[in-house]
């Protein structure tokens, strides 16, 4: 730059017409006119190169800044979601623990998920709270079709048909052996995860009185 500052200022000096010695006239224009040249030339190299070494800057820190919204387009917001949801309670945590009681089919029927927040299903004539457990027996869940009805024939069955169902009390005495063992290991099962609020009273029973006593007794059991 330094160069090319010198020619130019090398043709304005010489911008006037000198006489030779011999008399002659003589036009230092085209001397001065290339010199000048030559240093605009020089400027735009530099300025070319200075420029491309810029924009290759910028691009790169374009780059980096694309990388870094598209994680957080995949990430933060899966971030923000799972933090909106944790500061949601579940049906589960807004309840109250259910005091225990005794249960007819048609009372069971009203803790289908549907009418109440509250999930009941029944496992071999013992009621269990399963309202926590929603995202599976709640109306939406794969296993919804229990909820507020007696399971045992399905889970000891297999079967997630309506015919695994039925409107009556089920005594379940048409199960073979293995079935009704397979039907303890469910009850076991819902005894270590759910709350156990009650029997399921057959045709006829009368329900149990229990006291606050006997009913924190089993819950603490559970605990």
């Amino acid at each position: 730059m330094a160069a090319g500052d010198g020619d130019v200022k090398l043709g304005t000096l010489g911008s006037g017409s000198e006489s030779s010695s011999d008399g002659s006239s003589e036009s230092p224009s085209g001397a001065g006119a290339a010199a000048e040249g030559g240093g605009w030339a020089a400027a735009v190299l530099a300025l070319l190169t200075g420029g491309g070494e810029m924009l290759l800057n910028v691009a790169l820190v374009a780059l980096v800044l694309l990388g870094a919204y598209r994680l957080w387009v995949r990430w933060g917001r899966r971030g923000l979601g799972a933090g909106a949801r944790a500061g949601e309670e579940s049906p589960a945590a807004s309840l109250p623990r259910m005091k225990k009681r005794d249960f007819s089919l048609e009372q069971l029927r009203q803790y289908d998920g549907s009418r109440t927040p509250r999930i009941l299903l029944a496992v071999n004539g013992k009621v269990f709270d399963v309202t926590k457990g929603s995202k599976f027996y709640g109306p939406a869940g794969p296993y919804g079709i229990f909820a507020g009805r007696d399971a045992s024939r399905g889970l000891a069955t297999f079967c997630l048909d309506k015919d695994a169902l039925k409107d009556e009390y089920d005594d379940l005495s048409d199960l073979n052996a293995v079935q009704m063992e397979s039907v303890r290991e469910w009850e076991m099962q819902f005894k270590e995860k759910y709350d156990y609020v009650g029997r399921l009273l057959k045709p006829g029973e009368e329900p149990s009185e229990y006291t606050d006593e006997e009913d924190t007794k089993d819950h603490n059991k559970q605990d």
